[in-house]
């Protein structure tokens, strides 16, 4: 088991996504995960320190230690034997320097601020309309819906909105399949007006059983035939009215939403 730590000056997200990026390059390797954001002083800095000391001896391994910290005073400090130190700022910021020939700012929180408030609030407008326009709650603002997914029921419309919504500020519903559509092996008349904005998400049969399982075990809901049978009825409907689709059971929401947005040419 060997240890990883992902540090930052601000909320580290960016310092996660491209180090998990990185370790998923190592599929044989087991790595145990720890997030520290914020570490912008030094007192910060000398008790994230004393918790990645304490790793080592606990493992007597070298600890990886992810950083993305601007005051360099701060950043020389993760620079210890007993680590092994990826500092990004300090990895390509001197590329860029030489090649656009200007120095970086080095403003602390440029990355996560609300620098373009148009785009922000568009993100705000888009997360409101995504939890407003939840599971078919309510159809009557599908007009103005960027994209609305279908699918069965468990299949991950829900968090695939909400990611689209929160990166992207594009506006997603979601409409599952009932018992009555797919029987009946048609396009809900509901949807039919907004079949330009029709997006299918399906999934493994195995995939969806254990899912389902797992939110109520032993039932009809969760029977293997069960989800065989809707998943065959949802994916008869995609193809007969050209609906585009992907399998979401080996895709990440980030895979995923990047894979609709190109799909179907949304702005992002």
């Amino acid at each position: 088991m060997r240890c990883v730590f992902f540090i930052s000056d601000r909320t580290g997200l960016t310092t996660e996504s491209i180090g998990n990026a990185l370790l998923t390059q190592f599929p044989t390797a087991q790595f145990k995960r720890e997030f520290i954001p914020f570490v912008d002083t030094i007192t910060k800095a000398s008790k994230a320190i004393v918790k990645i000391k304490a790793r080592y001896f606990q493992y007597n391994e070298r600890p990886i230690v992810f950083t993305s910290i601007l005051e360099p005073k701060i950043r020389d400090m993760f620079k210890l034997d007993c680590v092994c130190h990826i500092d990004f700022f300090e990895s390509f910021t001197p590329i860029l320097e030489n090649e656009i020939g200007t120095k970086a700012s080095n403003i602390l929180g440029m990355s996560h601020g609300i620098n373009d408030e148009n785009k922000y609030n568009k993100r705000i407008d888009a997360i409101d309309f995504s939890l407003h326009n939840d599971d078919g709650i309510h159809v009557d603002n599908y007009d103005i819906a960027d994209v609305i997914l279908v699918g069965v029921s468990r299949v991950g419309k829900t968090p695939t909105c909400l990611y689209l919504a929160v990166n992207y500020g594009i506006k997603a519903a979601n409409y599952p399949f009932a018992d009555l559509d797919l029987i009946n092996d048609k396009l809900p008349k509901i949807l039919v007006p907004y079949y330009g904005k029709l997006f299918g998400l399906t999934i493994d049969v195995d995939r969806l059983h254990q899912i389902r399982s797992n939110r109520l075990p032993n039932s009809k809901y969760a029977d293997i035939n069960n989800c065989r049978q809707e998943i065959a009825a949802a994916e008869h409907i995609m193809q007969r009215y050209d609906i585009p689709y992907l399998n979401v059971s080996k895709r990440s929401i980030e895979e995923l939403s990047v894979g609709i947005i190109e799909r179907i040419k949304l702005n992002r």
